[in-house]
């Protein structure tokens, strides 16, 4: 397991969750519910350069048979674009079906109401991200999903 600060974002068309992770990849937080839009790459791009990160998870919200929607479409040029903004900090991306779901499971599980949840299951979801990005590289040894850039490249 390589050592460093990850961070996890949740693209979604209204709000960005962002989760981060200690430097041993051990525990995932939750850390802020931004606005989507103006400013929120910029915010990313700062909490990224201030913890020197590893690297940035980006949620891919694939359909469920694995085809790229609207959403996903949205995320990667997001992704891309930040990717810019961070360099050489690498951005990287991986399939989240289903997150924003198990978030919801989780905060209703907890003991949340669910008019409460749209405050933080962004910032759940990111968490998800980032613990399935985490566990992935466990497992294989290798850094988790594809370089941003590489996935943009693929589409075109």
């Amino acid at each position: 397991m390589r050592i460093g600060v990850r961070f996890g974002i949740d693209v979604g068309a209204a709000r960005v969750g962002v989760a981060r992770c200690d430097a041993f990849g051990i525990l995932a937080t939750p850390v802020a519910t931004l606005k989507s839009g103006r400013g929120d790459l910029d915010s990313v791009a700062k909490l990224v350069r201030e913890s020197q990160a590893l690297e940035v998870i980006v949620g891919l919200p694939l359909n469920m048979d694995g085809t790229e929607g609207k959403s996903a479409k949205m995320a990667r040029r997001w992704a891309v674009r930040l990717s810019r903004k961070i360099a050489p900090v690498p951005v990287r991306m991986i399939d989240e079906r289903l997150t924003t779901v198990q978030a919801h499971r989780q905060l209703h599980e907890a003991g949340r109401k669910e008019i409460t949840h749209r405050s933080v299951v962004d910032q759940a979801a990111a968490v998800i991200i980032l613990e399935n990005a985490l566990e992935q590289e466990r497992v294989s040894g290798r850094a988790p999903g594809k370089l941003a850039v590489a996935v943009e490249e693929e589409r075109v």
